[in-house]
């Protein structure tokens, strides 16, 4: 079915910006809802934003008014833009896709923020 690539992830400063990017192999508009999550050591995986085909978005108190999720029709992509990083938003982030009773995950990518 769906495949979900994640991109984007690495070292980054404190204050300084990253962009996640999910690549998925079928189009936006067939996918119910997309989004974005992290796992930190030893916690469990929360939600961090996701947006249904549509374009609703949704994000985590944590993350509002710092991280962005948008969407490229063109590409079936789904992007993170991540602002004013904290060391508390190291994690591994994973993609995650929800078509009717499926639910599909990226093997994700590892941010890690420093100081």
């Amino acid at each position: 079915q769906v495949q979900l690539v994640e991109s984007g992830g690495g070292l980054v400063q404190a204050g300084g910006s990253l962009r996640l990017s999910c690549a998925t192999s079928e189009v936006i508009f067939k996918i119910n809802v997309m989004g974005w999550y992290r796992q930190a050591p030893g916690k469990q995986r929360d939600l961090v934003a996701r947006i249904t085909w549509v374009g609703n978005t949704n994000y985590a108190d944590s993350v509002k008014g710092r991280f962005t999720i948008s969407r490229d029709n063109a590409k079936n992509t789904v992007y993170l833009q991540m602002n004013s990083l904290k060391p508390e938003d190291t994690a591994v982030y994973y993609c995650n896709a929800v078509i009717g009773y499926q639910e599909v995950w990226g093997q994700g990518t590892l941010v890690t923020v420093s100081s």
